[in-house]
C-alpha cells in the first residue's frame, strides 16, 4: 500500500468519524445508516479478513442495511497500534489487534503474551472459550475506550530466519529478529540471547530482504500471505506462544452510537466470526506451508525444553503482580484440568 493512500485513509478516519450516517431509499422511504469502519493488518486472503466479511455479511442482514460494514485490511489505516489509539477517540470501530499491542493497555493481556505459558492447542483454546478466564481481560480496557469481544486463533509463533535453522536457543546469538511491540517479546528474545527489533508487521518483508532483521517470529501463514518465505528459508517450530489476536470495539460505538439493539447484533455477528475464522484457520495453516515447502522454506522441530527452560525467570518476574498472577493462575488450572483429564482418558484406554 502507497504510504500517500495510507496517510490519507487515516486522516479520513481521524476526520470523520467511525459512524458516518448516510442515507438510503428502502421502499421509497429514505433511511440512516451507519457506517461501521473495521481495521486489521492481515491480507484479503488471510483467515481473519474472512471471517470478518462474514461480520460484515451477518451485521447489514440482521439490521435490514442500518449498518454499513466497511473493513480496511493491510494496514490501510495505519499500523496496529495506530488504529488502537484511533478506536479510543472513535475515530476507528473495531480493530483486531495482537497481545502485543494491547498488553500496553492492560496487564491482563501480558499474561496470555508468556512464552510457553499455553501446554498445547487444546489447552490454548479451551483458555479463549472459557467466559470465566476471558470476561474480564476483555472488559479490562474499557477506561481505555475501547473492550474486546472475541478472539480470532493466530497459531502457533515460531521463529524463522534468513540465514539458518533454529535448533537451540545459542543458534539465535547474535540475530536481529523482528517483535511485536511488546516488552515481553523483547524479553523474551533477550533471554534466548537474540536481539529484538520492535517492528510494524508491514515492513518485515522489507526488513528481511534488506538484512535490516535476520529474521521474525509468527506462524506459517506469515510465509506465504505476506511472502516472508521469499527471504527467510529456515522455519523453525520452536512453538513459543500459541496467541490469538483479539478484535476490539470502541466503547464510544457500543455505548453511544449504536443502538442496544443494533450493539447486541454487532456482538453475536463477532461471535459468529470467531467460529468461522476458527474452523478456517487448521487449514490454512497447514496449505500455507504446503506452499511454502513448495517455494523453498525449509521446516525444523527442534527439542522445545530448553527454548522452554529460558523463560522460567520470564514467567516469575511477571507472576509478582497479583492480578496478573490471577489470570496466570486461571490458565494453569485450565492447562492441568485438561492434562489430568487426558491422563485419565489414557489410562482407561490402556
Amino acid at each position: 500500500m502507497k504510504i500517500g493512500k495510507r496517510i490519507t485513509a487515516l486522516l479520513l478516519a481521524a476526520a470523520i468519524g467511525i459512524v458516518a450516517v448516510g442515507c438510503n431509499k428502502v421502499d421509497g422511504a429514505e433511511k440512516k445508516v451507519k457506517v461501521v469502519r473495521v481495521a486489521h493488518g492481515q491480507n484479503e486472503e488471510h483467515p481473519q479478513h474472512k471471517a470478518m466479511l462474514e461480520f460484515e455479511k451477518y451485521v447489514e442482514e440482521k439490521t435490514n442495511g442500518e449498518i454499513d460494514v466497511q473493513i480496511f485490511p493491510n494496514e490501510l489505516l495505519g499500523a496496529t497500534s495506530q488504529a488502537v489509539e484511533l478506536s479510543q477517540t472513535g475515530a476507528v470501530d473495531l480493530v483486531i489487534a495482537g497481545l502485543g499491542t494491547l498488553e500496553a493497555f492492560n496487564e491482563c493481556y501480558t499474561v496470555f503474551n508468556l512464552p510457553y505459558i499455553m501446554d498445547s492447542t487444546e489447552h490454548y483454546h479451551a483458555v479463549m472459550n472459557d467466559e470465566d478466564i476471558m470476561s474480564s481481560v476483555y472488559e479490562s480496557t474499557r477506561q481505555s475506550g475501547f473492550v474486546g469481544l472475541t478472539w480470532f486463533d493466530a497459531g502457533v509463533r515460531n521463529i524463522y530466519t534468513t540465514k539458518k535453522a533454529i535448533m537451540e536457543p545459542d543458534d539465535l546469538k547474535g540475530l536481529k529478529i523482528r517483535v511485536q511491540t511488546s516488552p515481553t517479546n523483547v524479553k523474551m528474545l533477550q533471554a534466548l540471547g537474540a536481539s529484538p527489533t520492535p517492528m510494524s508487521f508491514g515492513e518485515v518483508y522489507t526488513g528481511l530482504q534488506q538484512n535490516v532483521i535476520d529474521g521474525a517470529e509468527n506462524n506459517e501463514l506469515a510465509l506465504i500471505n505476506n511472502k516472508h518465505g521469499e527471504v527467510a528459508k529456515h522455519y523453525s517450530y520452536n512453538m513459543h506462544a500459541m496467541l490469538p489476536d483479539i478484535l476490539i470495539a470502541s466503547t464510544d460505538l457500543l455505548d453511544n452510537k449504536l443502538t442496544e439493539e443494533q450493539a447486541k447484533i454487532v456482538m453475536e455477528a463477532a461471535s459468529y466470526a470467531n467460529k468461522f475464522e476458527v474452523d478456517l484457520w487448521e487449514d490454512a495453516a497447514a496449505e500455507a506451508k504446503e506452499k511454502a515447502e513448495a517455494m523453498g522454506v525449509q521446516f525444523y522441530y527442534p527439542d522445545i525444553k530448553p527454548f522452554q527452560d529460558k523463560m522460567k525467570n520470564l514467567h516469575a518476574e511477571y507472576t509478582k503482580d497479583e492480578n496478573m498472577k490471577a489470570v496466570y493462575d486461571k490458565i494453569r488450572e485450565k492447562g492441568d484440568e485438561i492434562l489430568a483429564k487426558n491422563a485419565s482418558v489414557e489410562s482407561e484406554q490402556e
